[in-house]
């Protein structure tokens, strides 16, 4: 959370980089994207040339990343319609990182995995100390910016390289964090994210409650509803308001591409013949940077099969959500060393749980007891009766040892608590549940114990089959699905 309120204007924490992703793979994979559409695309030379040790299934590591800025994808400022459109008001000098995604694509067709990293995760940006992570990207691009004007460089080009020195710093910052070697880079701006809406007519979503925030520009009633361009990029903007702040807006956006998967999948988007096509190919050109090596054609034929089209997401473990600091105002607290455990378990299942990052100091209990089914003590706070034992009992099923169980205080959101060195075994129990669900350490927790506390978005189908949010199969399973979006916050 921030310190104080911000002003209206400023811009969206939008999921448009994973979805401009999706809208390039099912263009390439049912369209074989043209030669002439690829080199429309803007390239930026961000991703080193000598990677490190890469994994030996030669999964492929991409962060997607959803920018704030009033620039386009080739260094032009936007028009004042343009920004009148976005409600974005006039340029404030800030370009923040407001959606970063890691996606793990396996070589092995096996489902691919999306790790999402709060924007106001406070952690270590190399070369300027600890900040929020959504600023990484300004921060570089702001320090570039002398040095290269003092060269000569102006205009265009000034903006083209220092966004390529922010982009680098970001890499860099993420890699640090998760242990993870990025091989491909994608961003997208808002506008990007309002022209791929408006051109596929909108998707449709749920909202549990109607809500109303002068910050975002959100204003939408309870119910099922479609939306795109501006009332989209608010819907996916707000998190003042939510019940769980930028978490409830992280499900939002998630949420927000499941939907719109579905809607690219339809047969009126892509029959042949349809007038929705070109005009996606003209909001990818536009508002999409990759790295400079990215074979779009390769990405769509791996996005395609992998098994099922499916992607699972998650999010990164993190503390309190108000933590003081000395000058980005309140953040959200992170454990280095849980994240890249997290991570690591995400991206290598099968890899042993018992040693510590390279570089860390591993917490009492984080050894071989990690990889040892916990005892789980199950709450509910959905408001649903009987919930708590219904849950205990697919887990006890699932190998899991039966603790305690009763009633929480009413919650929307449910979470799982693990002890102190145990995030694996909370993990562990996350995976068991099927949904993507916080995960969190307890202090309190006594070691081999894990809590899960149940809210009103639990499914019990979650424990029995895993759904994932986000589904890229062919068009006809798209229509399989049920009709209506499930209501969120």
């Amino acid at each position: 959370m921030d310190s104080g309120p911000r002003p209206r204007y400023l811009p969206g924490k939008v999921l448009v980089a994973l979805l401009s992703a999706v809208v390039l793979a099912t263009v390439g994979y049912y369209w074989k994207i043209q030669d002439d559409f690829a080199d429309d695309l803007t390239r930026a030379n961000v991703i080193d040339g000598e990677q490190v040790e890469k994994p030996p299934d030669g999964a492929v590591d991409i962060l997607m990343v959803g920018m704030d800025s009033r620039i386009d994808a080739q260094g032009n400022p936007l028009s004042k319609e343009q920004l009148a459109a976005l409600n974005a008001g006039v340029a404030d000098g800030q370009v923040n990182t407001d959606t970063l995604i890691l996606i793990r694509i396996p070589n092995d067709g096996s489902p691919a995995t999306g790790i999402s990293i709060p924007r106001d995760s406070y952690v270590d940006i190399p070369g300027f100390g600890k900040h929020k992570i959504n600023s990484a990207y300004a921060r570089a691009k702001n320090d570039a910016y002398a040095g290269l004007k003092e060269k000569g460089v102006s205009g265009r080009d000034l903006e083209l390289q220092t966004n390529q020195a922010g982009a680098r710093e970001l890499i860099k910052t993420i890699s640090t964090l998760t242990g993870a070697t990025i091989d491909h880079y994608a961003e997208v701006n808002l506008l990007g994210f309002y022209d791929i809406t408006n051109a596929i007519g909108g998707v449709e979503v749920c909202l549990n409650k109607a809500v109303k925030d002068s910050f975002s520009g959100a204003n939408f009633p309870a119910g099922v509803q479609t939306i795109a361009g501006a009332p989209a990029l608010a819907f996916v903007r707000q998190r003042h308001g939510l019940p769980n702040g930028d978490l409830d807006r992280i499900v939002r956006q998630q949420t927000f591409m499941s939907a719109m998967a579905k809607k690219v999948f339809s047969q009126d988007v892509i029959a042949p013949g349809s007038s929705t096509l070109p005009k996606l190919q003209e909001a990818i050109a536009k508002s999409v940077v990759l790295d400079q090596d990215w074979d779009v054609m390769k990405f769509a034929q791996q996005m395609i099969g992998v098994t099922g089209g499916k992607i699972q997401f998650k999010t990164i473990p993190t503390g309190r959500p108000d933590l003081p600091t000395p000058d980005d105002g309140q953040a959200i607290q992170i454990d280095p060393d849980e994240v890249r455990a997290f991570v690591q378990h995400l991206l290598n299942p099968n890899a042993p749980t018992s040693t510590a990052p390279t570089g860390s100091s591993s917490e009492p209990g984080s050894t071989e007891a990690d990889s040892t089914k916990p005892t789980v003590n199950v709450l509910n706070g959905s408001g649903r009766t009987g919930l708590a034992a219904d849950v205990a009992k697919v887990l006890t099923g699932k190998g899991f040892t039966e603790g305690a169980t009763g009633n929480a205080a009413n919650r929307a959101k449910t979470v799982v608590r693990f002890a102190t060195g145990q995030q694996a075994q909370g993990q562990m129990v996350a995976d068991a549940l099927g949904g993507d669900y916080a995960v969190e350490k307890d202090s309190a927790l006594g070691k081999g114990k894990v809590t899960v506390i149940l809210g009103k978005d639990y499914e019990e189908t979650n424990g029995l089959t895993g759904a994932p949010l986000l589904d890229l199969g062919a068009p006809a399973k798209a229509q399989e699905q049920p009709a209506g979006p499930a209501c969120i916050n």
